[in-house]
């Protein structure tokens, strides 16, 4: 009886898990639209300033300050993500469309991942890699099944950065739970 009942524990324990993340991915479409109103050290409004220097010598050069060793790198300022394997060498790199509002810089780890679910905009999304949840908006990376990367309604605050779907399955296939995440502006 003891073995069959911790079996059941652990079962729905993975459950509630997947279904705590489910729901504050979810939650990001439903923040208010307060949040982000005064200056918070987690979540900042998209910057308005122009590219990094880099952007103007080779918009795809992986970004100096982004640490090393096997990582995703994802420049706020260029909209762009690195998928970083051994040796510092860059694996893909692409374009993305980010939300409406940006993680802060810094280093993060992937915490959970979804095959397919609905998006806060009603699209459907896949390959769902999750790395950071502040006050209620939920940061990761998709793709759009239907190939879309339209810029996200500027009335919600949201934290998806997608990427086409070619670009999501590298970085589903890159970003397992636990991968080191590195933002930098």
């Amino acid at each position: 009886m003891a073995r069959s009942s911790s079996g059941i524990v652990a079962g729905l324990t993975v459950a509630a898990l997947a279904a705590v993340g489910f729901l504050a991915f979810q939650a990001s479409a439903n923040v208010p639209d307060t949040l982000g109103d005064e200056p918070s050290a987690s979540v900042s409004a998209k910057p308005s300033a122009s590219k990094a220097p880099r952007a103007k010598k080779d918009p795809a050069a992986l970004p100096a300050p982004s640490g090393t060793g096997v990582r995703v790198v994802y420049s706020t300022g260029s909209d762009r993500v690195w998928l970083v394997g051994a040796g510092d060498k860059v694996k893909r790199t692409f374009k993305v469309t980010p939300g409406t509002v940006d993680p802060s810089a810094g280093t993060y780890a992937v915490t959970s991942r979804t095959g397919s679910t609905p998006g806060s905009d009603g699209t459907q999304i896949e390959h769902v890699v999750r790395f950071s949840l502040v006050n209620g908006v939920a940061f990761g990376f998709s793709a759009a099944v239907n190939g879309s990367t339209e810029a996200p309604d500027p009335e919600k605050k949201l934290g998806g950065i997608r990427s086409s779907r070619a670009d999501g399955d590298a970085m589903w296939g890159f970003a397992t739970v636990g991968a080191k995440v590195v933002v930098v502006k």
